[in-house]
């Protein structure tokens, strides 16, 4: 690696699942304006719903996500309770509402819910929302807790992919993160769930944990294609110890430096290409048969808080505790404490805690950033012409990206107070974080300047 290309690799820069990123938040939207929002949609508006269950047996060092550990079973089904309740009343501001096209479970561990709870709340999706014939439904699975009975009681749900939290076959590398799970473990929940008819798997990777070598993601990337996974997601870990204190048990010495996670990166990638897997985006990998594959190929590629997405689902409604949602209006995030989310639960009221309402700058820039982060390139013209803005407005933004078009990352073609097109080259892939940032108003003014750290970019 050039000493240049680690100066990039070392930037720190958002994710963009979403555009102004979280941190920009703010008290001022509550579940009142929320509720204004959710009446506004229409029978042409579909929906996407993302249930947010905050629990795991064990909490990974490496985690960031919002969760905890429990090991009883009676506050997950009374939390199982409480979401029924926000279902309903969700649904009741969306009378006039369009069918719902995704349904996505994360967390933590969705699937500790007991199994009772989890037939309920999917049955009572199927009586509150008019779901879409060509619904896919997706649920999160830690492949620890995947046994035979849950698989068929989720075939029964309706669920149509899981995704599997693999992250690393080495014992070594289990054993630092604090989460061991043998091969033979992974190996029998994914014979559990094809035995139940749900073929359609993901498993999620990570690249920059401790005690990673190029010897150890070769076999980790070599047992992953044994299993055959539809999908593979391969995330850069991201130590943000400042967020997340249990990322602090993780031995900061041991973590590979920014040169040796584009080597870890770049090793994983090849493989993967080599097998036959289909590269989307910056970290995702699928079959060329598989509905994400044809997506890139068909320009209809989505990005949101789960990442990169087939989901048709306009309109997205976050259940659960801290789980965010985005509307055309603007954005919306739960309370993050299961209590107050309850008792707003049971006092009628929505349990938005704070969000952002999107100027048309937004939407905007936006929409340049989420093509950059899908298709790898934007045509800033054609953008500003649907949001009737001048490309001028612009060319701060697209002059930012000079170092990374001296230095081959990035090509742009035309003047830049015009609507210059943008695009990402194969040298500069790694990087595309760092375009899109540029395209960022809150990163780049002061008077927005973000409070959060950010990962690095690579």
């Amino acid at each position: 690696m050039t000493e240049q290309s680690l100066s990039y690799a070392m930037r720190t820069v958002p994710r963009y699942t979403s555009y102004p990123t979280a941190p920009h938040f703010h008290a001022g939207i509550d579940g009142a304006a929320y509720a204004e929002w959710l009446a506004t949609l229409g029978p042409a508006d579909t929906l996407s719903l993302y249930l947010h269950v905050p629990f795991c047996r064990d909490i990974c060092h490496y985690c960031g996500c919002h969760t905890k550990a429990t090991r009883q079973d009676a506050p997950l089904a009374a939390y199982g309770k409480t979401l029924g309740r926000e279902i309903e009343l969700v649904a009741g501001h969306l009378a006039n509402a369009g069918p719902v096209k995704h349904i996505h479970w994360g967390g933590g561990t969705p699937s500790l819910l007991p199994e009772e709870s989890l037939v309920e709340l999917a049955g009572l999706m199927r009586v509150s929302f008019d779901l879409a014939e060509d619904l896919e439904h997706a649920i999160e699975l830690d492949p620890r807790y995947v046994s035979a009975s849950l698989a068929e009681t989720l075939a029964s749900m309706g669920v149509t992919r899981t995704s599997l939290g693999v992250q690393d076959f080495d014992l070594r590398v289990q054993q630092a993160i604090g989460r061991v799970q043998p091969f033979e473990k992974v190996k029998a929940a994914t014979e559990h769930l094809r035995a139940a008819g749900l073929d359609s798997m993901n498993f999620d990777l990570m690249y920059g944990l401790p005690e990673q070598t190029p010897d150890t993601i070769r076999d980790t990337v070599g047992k992953t294609l044994d299993l055959a996974p539809s999908r593979i997601a391969l995330f850069g870990y991201a130590h943000v110890p400042w967020m997340r204190k249990h990322q602090r048990l993780i031995d900061e010495n041991r973590l590979p430096d920014a040169s040796q996670r584009l080597e870890l990166a770049g090793l994983a990638r090849d493989a993967l290409l080599e097998a036959g897997y289909v590269a989307i985006g910056l970290d995702h990998f699928a079959r060329p048969d598989d509905s994400m594959a044809i997506a890139l190929q068909e320009g209809l590629l989505k990005r949101n808080f789960q990442g990169y997405t087939t989901d048709t689902g306009e309109q997205l409604i976050g259940l659960g505790v801290s789980s965010i949602g985005k509307l055309d209006k603007g954005f919306v995030q739960n309370m993050p404490d299961v209590r107050h989310w309850e008792r707003a639960l049971a006092a009628g009221r929505l349990p938005v805690s704070k969000g952002l309402a999107l100027s048309k700058d937004d939407l905007l820039r936006g929409r340049l950033i989420e093509q950059i982060m899908t298709d790898h390139a934007c045509d800033t013209a054609a953008i500003c012409r649907d949001f009737d803005t001048n490309p001028a407005e612009l060319e701060w933004s697209v002059d930012l990206l000079g170092d990374l078009e001296r230095d081959g990352l990035v090509t742009i073609q035309g003047r830049s107070d015009q609507g210059p097109k943008i695009e990402m080259t194969d040298k500069g892939l790694p990087y595309v974080r760092l375009v899109a940032a540029a395209f960022d108003a809150y990163l780049h003014t002061s008077s927005n300047a973000p409070k959060a750290r950010h990962s690095m970019a690579v």
